[in-house]
């Protein structure tokens, strides 16, 4: 039995909550169960000085947790002055996630934006994050057409990711922080909803695991990112 008391391949609760701020393009309030994201997705017209004049734009994220979103309160990364490596490894996989189902010529030649703030974690905030980011960059892109600024639509396929592990020798879908930090190993998976993978970070945690637990723990993945797919078209048909 899972500390929850959820079955292997049951995700926790999902909401997307689309518009949630008023002046961002896009925006969107992510729940992962307690894990809750703040997303906003912002068209700038203008381009990294490494892009400019090769007519193409470009998708781009940043990331933060507010300093009580956990357990105890956490300094601002700003009052330190710069940005911790997680921080960094988070925002340019939320980056990478976004670029692999955007066509970038299309999108002409301006910038994404894509904020990720978490107000409250319990578990799986770089899952969620990924997973709100493209109900925003949808409704961003989509003020787009409709504005005609952009002949086609950029977007190829729905991104998603959930979290999977090895949790008291069972493979388990969607972990919480009570899993998570006793799991014998944890991954984040991120796939598309054609049936493409992304990526996928699987990482020993105190016992290796071998190729049947990689595929059990993808073939869950593949189960909670059909929820997550299906959630997402929901929250941008309102």
């Amino acid at each position: 039995m899972r500390p929850s008391g959820r079955a292997p391949d049951q995700m926790r609760e999902l909401n997307f909550e689309a518009g949630f701020t008023r002046h961002a393009e896009g925006s969107c309030l992510v729940s992962f169960g307690d894990t809750r994201v703040l997303v906003t997705a912002s068209v700038e017209d203008k381009l990294p000085p490494f892009l400019r004049g090769r007519g193409q734009g470009w998708v781009t994220a940043e990331y933060g947790m507010l300093p009580r979103a956990t357990h105890t309160r956490g300094n601002r990364e700003a009052a330190k002055g710069k940005q911790s490596g997680r921080t960094q490894e988070i925002q340019r996989l939320i980056g990478r996630s976004l670029r692999a189902v955007v066509d970038l010529p299309k999108l002409g030649e301006r910038q994404v934006v894509v904020d990720c703030d978490v107000i409250q974690a319990d578990g799986g905030t770089r899952t969620a994050a990924i997973s709100g980011a493209w109900v925003a960059l949808r409704i961003a892109l989509d003020k787009l057409i409709e504005a005609k600024a952009v002949a086609q639509d950029p977007i190829r396929s729905q991104v998603a990711a959930v979290s999977c592990g090895i949790h008291q020798g069972a493979a388990v879908l969607d972990l919480d922080y009570e899993e998570d930090s006793h799991a014998g190993c944890d991954g984040n998976f991120v796939l598309t909803a054609d049936g493409s993978i992304v990526e996928a970070q699987v990482t020993a945690e105190g016992e290796c695991y071998d190729e049947e637990g990689l595929l059990r723990m993808l073939r869950l993945a593949r189960i909670g990112c059909g929820e997550i797919f299906e959630a997402q078209r929901k929250a941008v048909a309102r």
